[in-house]
This record gives C-alpha cells, sequence and structure tokens, in this order.
C-alpha cells in the first residue's frame, strides 16, 4: 500500500499509512506483552489455591458481594444438580465463616447470594466459586452495600 501510494506521488497517504502500520505495530506488541504476562499470571495463581481463611466481618473490615449464579438454560435442572453435587458444590460454599445475608432465585437468572465477609477472603470466596460453581454456573461479582436504613431515613424526610 505505502509503495503504491509513493508511486503515485501522494505523500500525505504515504505518510498516513506509516501512522497506521506503526500503531498497528505497536497495538500488536501490547498485545503479544498482555499475552505472555497474562499466561505468567495465570499459572502462578493457578499453582496454589487460597489457604481457607478464618478472618471474620466486623464493622471495619466487613463488604457485602453480591454473587450471581446464572445457571445454563440449555442443560436440565437436574444435570446442573449433579454436577454440582459432583464440584462438591454446597460442601465448600459458602466457606465456613462467610455470612450469607441473603440467597434467592431470579426466575431466568439463576441464584443471587450476597454474602458478608472480610475483603481479605474475597478471593477464598472467588476461587471456591471457580472451583464448584463453574460448568452450571457463570459467575459475576459485584461489591454492594447496605442502603436500607439510608434510603428509608430519605424516605421519611420526603414523606414530611
Amino acid at each position: 500500500m505505502i509503495l503504491v501510494f509513493a508511486a503515485l506521488g501522494c505523500p500525505k497517504r504515504e505518510s498516513t499509512m506509516i501512522r497506521i502500520v506503526a500503531t498497528a505495530a505497536r497495538a500488536t506488541a501490547l498485545l503479544a506483552l498482555a499475552a505472555f504476562a497474562g499466561a505468567g499470571f495465570a499459572q502462578a495463581t493457578a499453582a496454589a489455591p487460597p489457604p481457607t481463611g478464618s478472618a471474620m466481618a466486623t464493622p471495619d473490615n466487613a463488604v457485602l458481594l453480591t454473587v450471581f449464579l446464572r445457571h445454563d438454560q440449555s442443560r436440565p435442572l437436574s444435570e446442573l444438580n449433579a454436577q454440582l453435587a459432583r464440584q462438591g458444590f454446597y460442601k465448600a460454599f459458602p466457606p465456613p465463616g462467610v455470612e450469607v445475608v441473603s440467597w434467592v432465585v431470579a426466575m431466568g437468572i439463576g441464584q443471587v447470594v450476597t454474602l458478608r465477609l472480610p475483603a481479605s477472603r474475597i478471593r477464598e470466596v472467588n476461587r471456591v466459586l471457580e472451583d464448584t460453581a463453574w460448568g452450571a454456573y457463570r459467575t459475576e461479582f459485584y461489591p454492594t452495600y447496605d442502603y436500607k436504613a439510608v434510603g428509608m431515613a430519605e424516605h421519611e424526610k420526603a414523606a414530611r
């Protein structure tokens, strides 16, 4: 391409093409670096599961974590439950000492679980779900917080 534009005497187009090729080369190099770094990170993190934590949630370290367990709707429920049993889901989740604030079924989505735990145990919860829920569920994680008292106070204030 560059040669064609140069032969036609189009220096502006040649300059533009050179910038495009240079940008593409930089992007390719960055992607290769990210893939290499990601592979090393995956190997490092896959090597050892996190230790089972014993830290308990306190007012100064507690976080709420809402987990969406989206079920695979292409498979029958009996098959999903059998897979969860084989993988030890209900034995491992939630980890000991992690408080379940709520655990509901949202039709069309799956299960929605809100946990209260120390921030230091988030990795442990994630690994338990990776090891026992994947395949039957796709997981999504959302840090959340309790807004009920604030929301109700605002509601009462507005009602006056």
